[in-house]
């Protein structure tokens, strides 16, 4: 009978630890997918800026050029 309960126990206890384990391995995919999601907002943002900077540097440079023509 002892060893009968003591049987389960130890079933009881591995099959506790694989469950916590499958758990565990959910959480990192969900939060690998929501890192990966914001760092390509991040990446939209940067290249938004970056370009948003080249135009306003080509529009000065065109002005520039206007001005010249224009003397």
């Amino acid at each position: 009978m002892k060893k009968l309960i003591s049987m389960m126990a130890v079933i009881a206890f591995l099959f506790a630890g694989t469950v916590n384990a499958q758990q565990k391995q959910e959480a990192k995919k969900e939060t690998a997918k929501t890192e990966k999601k914001e760092s390509a907002k991040a990446e939209k943002k940067e290249s938004a800026k970056a370009e948003k900077k080249e135009s306003a540097k080509a529009e000065k440079k065109e002005a520039k050029a206007e001005k010249k023509a224009a003397k």
